[in-house]
């Protein structure tokens, strides 16, 4: 079945769910998690002092080819205009071979801060010579890991100078395979961290994985067509909204706010850690010593608009909530997710498009228009509107160009009668 599917926001969600469920062949169980969520003993299983649990609505994205599979991508968010924008930015790119993406692998790194120690250099050189020691002793931890290929496949140690002294830092560098890697690599910085002690005459402090991915970078690209999104002015302004981005830190935390929207509704979505994937996003954003773009956006020969992708992107399919949440498990299903590195690279591909959509907003009619349209239902459903009455609410609001909500309120009140 095809991602490509024309008025699928058209459809009713009782529609939506069932072609989503017969593409993906959700079984009715799984079926009833997306509407249910989770019960309070999952929740209570889940995290500390439970309470309830809060609904998040899911909606899924459209007109998606990534690596020239089709797929629909579960977002997970409470912001309108998100998943619709996706959607339709994902169009421009569809009939042009979609989005295509790369990534440098799984590989995580885990920190061990020791401090007190006179020679800091002497005792880098001691960390290496017991290179081999350090890895077996770490490996020892996880050995389904390492049987899997993964565990620890190198060390690096760095000096790290301070105000009251010079730290030697060791770092990890494990291969967590589908997993995020977190308790792995945290797991093995605890276990090691007594050795390390013995090795360098030094105390150890921190001993905790970096959100900094800088070896699991997914990187994804796309053609996207000048003409559906709106011509070659609207494109050219694109490419001068980008530049204005990578070259002014303040104008570039919004526009990577608008690359994390949809990643991490995506992220949220498929049961992964959104805190460590933001994170890791703007850390790399500032890799040069200035925060920068995390896209590029350029004009090729054709004409078309290519846009680029670049970012650590530490998500797994095994561990954590991927493996307890019913709709997590379903979101992962729907994608027919094999990897990490493919979930990674679904995830990627929406990061790139929902900027382009902001881009495209700000270039043409303004962030507002399409986004408050899209926000007259919350105001309308805030005013008290209910039913078919939520629709025509939003009808006439658009057509009189007015979302304040008292104006909202107004016409609500007036269509319901009062």
């Amino acid at each position: 079945m095809t991602s490509r599917i024309k008025g699928f926001y058209l459809l009713s969600v009782e529609e939506r769910v069932k072609l989503i469920a017969e593409k993906s062949k959700l079984t009715n169980e799984e079926v009833e998690a997306l509407n249910s969520g989770i019960s309070l003993e999952l929740a209570d299983a889940m995290v500390e002092n439970v309470i309830g649990h809060i609904s998040i609505p899911l909606g899924v994205a459209a007109n998606f080819k990534v690596n020239g599979k089709e797929v629909f991508i579960p977002m997970a968010t409470e912001e309108p205009s998100v998943i619709a924008a996706a959607s339709n930015a994902a169009r421009a790119a569809y009939e042009l071979g979609g989005i295509f993406t790369s990534s440098s692998g799984t590989v995580m790194r885990g920190q061990i801060q020791v401090l007190n120690i006179d020679d800091p250099h002497a005792a880098r050189a001691k960390i290496f010579e017991h290179k081999d020691e350090i890895i077996e002793h770490c490996n020892a931890k996880d050995p389904t890991l390492v049987k899997l290929g993964g565990g620890v496949k190198d060390v690096e140690v760095h000096l790290i100078d301070t105000a009251k002294e010079t730290m030697v830092v060791v770092h990890l560098i494990v291969d967590t395979k589908d997993a995020m890697g977190a308790n792995a690599v945290n797991t093995m910085a605890e276990s090691v961290s007594p050795l390390i002690e013995r090795i360098t005459n030094g105390r150890v402090v921190l001993r905790i994985i970096s959100n900094l991915a800088d070896k699991r970078i997914v990187r994804a690209r796309g053609e996207f067509s000048t003409e559906m999104l709106g011509g070659i002015a609207i494109a050219k302004n694109i490419v001068s909204a980008y530049e204005f981005a990578d070259s002014d830190p303040y104008r570039a935390a919004t526009h990577n706010k608008g690359v994390m929207n949809g990643i991490t509704a995506a992220v949220l979505a498929s049961g992964n850690d959104t805190r460590a994937v933001e994170a890791g996003a703007h850390a790399y954003a500032a890799r040069s010593g200035r925060y920068r773009s995390l896209t590029t956006w350029e004009l090729n020969k054709a004409g078309n608009l290519v846009g680029t992708l670049e970012l650590p992107l530490a998500v797994g399919i095994v561990g954590g909530a991927t493996k307890t949440h019913p709709v997590a498990k379903a979101a992962l299903k729907i994608m027919d997710v094999q990897s990490a590195e493919e979930l990674a690279s679904y995830i990627a591909a929406v990061g790139l498009v929902e900027n382009l959509a902001s881009l495209r907003a700000l270039s043409a009619e303004g962030i507002q228009s399409g986004h408050m349209r899209l926000h007259a239902k919350n105001l309308a459903v805030m005013a008290g509107a209910t039913g078919d009455i939520i629709d025509r609410v939003v009808q006439q609001a658009v057509e009189e160009k007015d979302f304040r909500y008292d104006r909202v309120l107004e016409i609500t009140n007036s269509l319901r009668g009062e």
